[in-house]
C-alpha cells in the first residue's frame, strides 16, 4: 500500500517526456521497450479516465536551435554538429502508441529539462495544475532535470518508477532510490491507479 497522498486529477498533469523513437532506441531490447510503452499507455488512460491533464514534452531542433548551441555544451553540441533530432523527423515525434489528443499540452524543448526552454510551467499554471506525475526517458536526463526544476517551483511531485527508464541501469537505480525521493513520491503505475481513486 502506498504511503503517498491521494491524487486529485483536477489539478494533476501526467508528464510524458521524450517518449520518441530516436530516444527509445537507446534502451535495451524491444520486449523491455514494449512493456515500458504499455505501462505508460495505461497511465495515460488512467489519468484521462479521471479527467486529469496529459502534458507531452519532446526534444527537437530547428536550424536556429542548432546554431544557438555553443561548442562548450557537452551534451548538445554533438547533436548540433550532426544536425540530429530535427523537430520534423518522424524519429523526433511522440511515439505513436502514446499519441497526443486534442486538448493535451505539447511542448518542444532543446535542453534536458521539460521546463527550461519551454512554456510548460506557464501552461500548467493556466490550467490550475499543482501536481505532476512524471514519466520519461531518460531517468538521468529529462526526468532528473525536470523533477529538480519542478520541485523548485513547488509542484507536488510523483515519479512513476516503472514509467521512467535509462540506458544505464546503475544511474537509473541510484536516482530512483537515492536522489529523486528527496523531491518526489516514488510510485508505480499500479499505485497511480489506486491513488487516483483514493481521493
Amino acid at each position: 500500500m502506498s504511503t503517498a497522498p491521494a491524487i486529485d486529477p483536477t489539478n494533476t498533469a501526467l508528464l510524458v517526456m521524450d517518449y520518441q523513437p530516436a530516444i527509445l532506441a537507446f534502451l535495451p531490447e524491444d520486449k523491455d521497450r514494449n512493456a515500458l510503452l504499455g505501462r505508460v499507455e495505461g497511465a495515460i488512460a488512467d489519468v484521462r479516465a479521471n479527467r486529469g491533464t496529459i502534458a507531452y514534452v519532446r526534444v527537437g531542433f530547428t536550424e536556429a536551435d542548432w546554431d544557438a548551441i555553443p561548442a562548450s555544451n557537452r551534451s548538445f553540441a554533438p547533436l548540433a554538429q550532426h544536425r540530429a533530432m530535427h523537430h520534423e523527423e518522424p524519429a523526433a515525434a511522440v511515439h505513436e502508441r502514446l499519441a497526443p489528443q486534442d486538448g493535451d499540452i505539447i511542448v518542444r524543448k532543446v535542453r534536458y529539462s521539460g521546463m527550461s526552454t519551454t512554456d510548460l510551467d506557464q501552461q500548467l499554471r493556466e490550467r490550475g495544475i499543482t501536481t505532476l506525475v512524471v514519466s520519461g526517458i531518460s531517468t538521468g536526463g529529462v526526468v532528473l532535470s525536470t523533477v529538480v526544476e519542478a520541485a523548485d517551483r513547488d509542484y507536488q511531485l510523483y515519479v512513476l518508477s516503472d514509467g521512467v527508464a535509462d540506458p544505464d541501469p546503475e544511474v537509473h537505480n541510484v536516482l530512483l532510490h537515492r536522489v529523486l525521493p528527496s523531491r518526489a513520491h516514488i510510485i508505480d503505475t499500479t499505485e497511480l491507479h489506486a491513488l487516483l481513486r483514493a481521493r
